[in-house]
């Protein structure tokens, strides 16, 4: 028995030195908490030597680093201690551009980062501390300039099993993550605040499969939980559950980008609600209310199905839910044009409730010809502002242009405006004003088989 506890003590110390060798401290490497010098080289380092020796941590100590790009390999940890913050440089010298293989709408060019990696399997970011991408020294020049006159803060393209566990992320140039052809992604219990520039959305998952995302609390001046496809991959097998989200644009959106399009998502446990800084000069509404709570979109061909969202709470949403089929038919490549509609149809929205929403309404609209099918909307409560007086429905149906909650302003019906729908199916929807609003709850025109139970 002395002879076997003997060599099991023996192994647990070879063990621990064996994980001790593959821990590759920055500081090691010439890294210095400083933030007015350059701590890139040393970072890299420090990954390019734990990659040498078959993967294992980096990690970042607490202190004051900056750094300009640097680049994830395959089996690292980049762990960030209590206390350690990672700011990106504010010089766009400092970024180094890159283009991916991977064919997408957004990847034709080099495109900058704060961190990247691209083909790699089994990386992480993890720990207490804090990644702030200081994005507010990068202002937007033209409408669509994302991809190299302001970082991305964390990018993973083709990447696979991918780990984002405890840290904090802060003002990026533009998007905060972008995961773009990922498989088996799991994010949990991070905080996100992006609020200092255009396109500050929190989580971007971009035709990724087998995907959850647990406990995150996010704070946005663009959307925040965001599901796009900007090449013909899906987004398929994705549950985001028990999260806090603050977004002066969506707080839940599948779009605009749809060329492949979503199938098989489950979004429940979110609580959305304003955001404590109102000092937004790029989005929102009065009151801090966001465009819409759920938007679902598909706009650049592709499907939508068997999508559930439930167990929502929401407090403050211009328009709180939005479910549009149009055709704008934007491509993701040249080479690629978009020659179908697309579809929507398995949608199950239940659970929601509403708190003082603003007047414009929800929506779900189609096309003539190409109806939204199937969705159920169950046990739902909506609290608005009201104080509206009848209007029309719009004559014009905007059929190629960007698809907004907001697009088409106050709405017909003070509940849900239905156009070019099929099989809606209403079941314990309540619709509240608080002040006297002379609409309808619904107003629904090209609707067959809708049915409205009390």
């Amino acid at each position: 028995m002395k002879a076997i506890r003997t060599l099991a003590v023996a192994t647990l110390i070879v063990t621990s030195l064996s994980l001790a060798a593959k821990t590759h401290n920055i500081i090691d490497y010439g890294a210095v908490s400083d933030t007015t010098r350059l701590s890139t080289e040393a970072l890299q380092r420090a990954i390019d030597a734990c990659h040498a020796e078959g993967g294992g941590t980096v990690l970042v100590p607490a202190g004051a680093f900056k750094t300009g790009s640097v680049f994830l390999r395959s089996n690292i940890n980049l762990h960030l201690e209590a206390g350690a913050t990672l700011y990106g440089s504010t010089d766009i010298g400092d970024y180094t551009p890159v283009k991916t293989d991977y064919v997408s709408l957004r990847t034709h060019t080099p495109t900058i980062q704060l961190i990247y990696a691209d083909k790699a399997d089994h990386v992480s970011i993890t720990g207490e501390g804090t990644i702030d991408g200081r994005g507010k020294a990068f202002p937007k020049l033209s409408w669509n300039d994302e991809g190299i006159t302001r970082p991305h803060l964390l990018r993973f393209i083709d990447s696979r099993d991918i780990r984002i566990d405890g840290i904090t992320l802060r003002n990026s140039g533009c998007w905060m993550q972008h995961y773009l052809a990922c498989d088996r992604v799991k994010i949990n219990g991070i905080t996100v605040i992006n609020r200092n520039n255009f396109n500050n959305d929190a989580l971007d998952l971009d035709g990724c499969h087998d995907v959850t995302v647990t406990n995150m609390i996010a704070d946005s001046d663009d959307d925040a939980i965001t599901l796009k496809s900007t090449s013909p991959r899906l987004c398929e097998d994705i549950v985001i559950s028990n999260c806090v989200v603050s977004s002066h644009c969506n707080a839940i959106k599948l779009g605009t980008e749809t060329n492949g399009g979503f199938r098989n998502i489950i979004i429940r446990g979110i609580a959305v609600k304003p955001s404590a800084d109102q000092s937004s000069q790029y989005f929102g509404f009065p009151g801090g209310h966001g465009h819409s709570a759920i938007s679902l979109e598909i706009v650049d061909g592709g499907t939508m199905s068997n999508v559930e969202i439930s167990d929502i709470t929401i407090r403050g949403s211009e328009s709180p839910i939005f479910i549009r089929l149009a055709n704008r038919a934007r491509a993701y490549s040249p080479d690629v044009p978009v020659e179908n509609i697309g579809s929507i149809s398995g949608i199950s929205l239940h659970d929601i409730l509403v708190d003082d929403a603003g007047p414009t309404g929800s929506s779900i609209t189609g096309l003539e010809g190409h109806p939204v099918r199937d969705v159920e909307l169950r046990n739902i409560r909506i609290r608005h502002r009201g104080g509206q007086k009848a209007v029309a429905a719009p004559a014009d149906e905007k059929v190629a242009e960007y698809p907004e909650a907001t697009m088409w302003g106050i709405l017909p019906a003070q509940g849900f405006w239905l156009n070019h729908t099929e099989g809606i199916t209403f079941d314990n929807v309540r619709v509240e004003a608080a002040s006297p609003d002379e609409r309808e709850i619904f107003v629904a025109t090209d609707s067959p088989g809708l049915k409205i139970n009390e």
